[in-house]
């Protein structure tokens, strides 16, 4: 629902742009602002009243949306691990219902690195000739958790900035050494092998 409310919104937004009504970048920002937007504009009874329904249907999905997040909040609150999960900077209930959804207590890897692997965080690793050797991603990766984790973390590393903290200047001298977004990666990995310990062991986020 989110994917079709981002291509809504930009089917929308371009549609407008064909009128001269150009809106900022950002669903929020753009939600804010559209439906005055489409008052205040010149258009035909035809245009007015397709604009008014694209922005109906944004409506509904915006409070479908909001529904299911609810739910997962809820679940969320209901369980313990899950608790602890929204602990790590980064996740909140989507990603750590989906974590919980999809390797319950992690004990099926026998790392924190292994879990990394699987999302698709870090090159899988494999042995050739005695040596141990990367190889890619690879389609085995889950996708899904790996794109969630990504945006929790690119939001971690916008904050990072800000702060003095010794995991923030670590976020920022590797931001420098290697770039932003690789350093959004590694961060994402951390968060990754932090969420196996915390299933495993059970204990809560504690900042290294």
């Amino acid at each position: 629902m989110v994917h079709n409310r981002t291509s809504l919104i930009n089917h929308t937004r371009g549609l407008l742009a064909e009128y001269g009504i150009v809106l900022p970048q950002g669903a929020t920002r753009f939600t804010l602002q559209v439906r005055q937007a489409v008052v205040e504009a010149e258009l035909s009874d035809l245009a007015r009243e397709l604009f008014e329904e694209l922005l109906d249907q944004l409506g509904d999905l915006d409070r479908r949306i909001a529904h299911i997040d609810k739910h997962l909040i809820a679940i969320c609150r209901d369980k313990a691990a899950c608790r602890r999960l929204v602990g790590i900077p980064g996740i909140g209930p989507v990603v750590a219902t989906a974590l919980l959804a999809a390797v319950d207590d992690g004990r099926q890897f026998g790392s924190g690195r292994d879990l990394a692997a699987w999302i698709g965080l870090v090159p899988r690793q494999y042995t050739t000739g005695g040596k141990p050797r990367l190889g890619g991603i690879g389609r085995r990766a889950n996708h899904y958790l790996r794109r969630q984790i990504v945006h929790g973390a690119r939001a971690v590393m916008s904050q990072a900035g800000r702060r003095s903290d010794p995991r923030a200047e670590w976020m920022k001298a590797v931001a420098a050494r290697r770039g932003f977004n690789r350093a959004v990666i590694a961060v994402a990995n951390k968060m990754a092998r932090a969420a196996w310990a915390i299933l495993v062991r059970g204990e809560a986020y504690a900042a290294a």
